[in-house]
């Protein structure tokens, strides 16, 4: 099932709303590579069923890793954009697995992504990949039935579209400047090395 702008943004709304009311605390956070205090900061929305985004994770940050974030140049924001009910409930399971072991997950998830998001049962082949990953039936399954969770990872998304109107995945805030789609870690250069001068 795909979640389209409409229904994303009223599901989104409805969230804050009772989230406001009930005054609900955050249960899903950005996660962060690189140095906190480094002099640049990239900010990326990406889905975890978007094969860009698998491409960025698994081609072309391990790169970005060696030349930015390794040396404290830059430092990474990861944050939710799912682009359908799947890729929803595949974050919700990262996040699951714990702020040590997210990005494990997520490079996990991303690897795998043909076989879990193409399967006969989505929701089954992700169960099991986080059963690899050390999560158990309970953990999952309580996991994947919090609703909280799911509203803020909607929420992450929410603000992504209402606050800097990304569209696609991956997006990307470089320089106060949203790029939307994966790029070779040269052409990240271009917009990299001038803000590091």
């Amino acid at each position: 099932m795909r979640l389209d702008r409409r229904s994303l943004l009223l599901l989104a709304g409805g969230v804050l709303a009772l989230q406001a009311r009930a005054g609900v605390a955050a249960a899903v956070s950005e996660r962060t590579l690189g140095d906190p205090a480094a002099k640049v900061t990239v900010v990326e929305w990406f889905s975890m069923t978007c094969p860009h985004c698998a491409a960025f994770h698994l081609q072309t940050l391990p790169e970005l890793k060696k030349r930015y974030l390794d040396n404290g140049k830059v430092r990474l924001l990861v944050r939710d954009f799912p682009t359908d009910a799947v890729a929803l409930k595949a974050h919700v399971l990262a996040h699951c697995a714990g702020p040590e072991r997210y990005f494990a997950f997520v490079d996990a998830l991303l690897q795998s992504q043909a076989r879990w998001a193409g399967a006969k049962d989505p929701i089954a082949a992700l169960k099991q990949m986080a059963k690899l990953g050390g999560l158990d039936d309970a953990r999952i399954d309580a996991c994947l039935a919090d609703r909280t969770m799911e509203d803020e990872v909607l929420k992450m998304r929410l603000e992504a579209q209402q606050k800097y109107e990304v569209r696609s995945t991956p997006s990307f805030l470089i320089g106060g400047k949203v790029h939307a789609g994966n790029r070779s870690p040269d052409e990240f250069a271009k917009l990299l090395d001038p803000l590091l001068r």
